[in-house]
């Protein structure tokens, strides 16, 4: 999947989850969604560029995510990404559906 998790794999589509939650704090370029996404995971999820960047063009021509070039803080261009309003509602849908398979998964594991 392209993340390096020392906890094993994760499901698949939670990559487009995860940068959908990171975008709905506000407006960023690829380096700090992955930032973001590794400090709120504790250091655990770390995701390559090579898996992010596909995943956000892939999020982009969804029309979840648009994105436009600008200058960084240091005045560099880097492409910022934001989460359209359709996207919101996806980020929504996805992460009942993330609760509804967590707490399935818990039910059968306590079992």
């Amino acid at each position: 999947m392209g993340m390096k998790e020392s906890r094993g794999e994760l499901v698949q589509g939670t990559l487009d989850l995860l940068i959908l939650k990171a975008l709905s704090r506000g407006d960023m370029h690829g380096w700090g969604i992955s930032r973001l996404i590794e400090e709120h995971s504790r250091e655990v999820l770390r995701i390559e560029e090579g898996s992010l960047y596909p995943a956000l063009r892939r999020l982009e021509r969804q029309g979840f995510v648009k994105g436009a070039w600008s200058l960084s803080d240091n005045n560099r261009r880097a492409r910022y990404y934001s989460l359209t309003a359709r996207g919101r509602r996806q980020l929504l849908k996805e992460h009942q559906h993330w609760r509804s398979l967590v707490l399935a998964m818990s039910l059968v594991l306590e079992s």
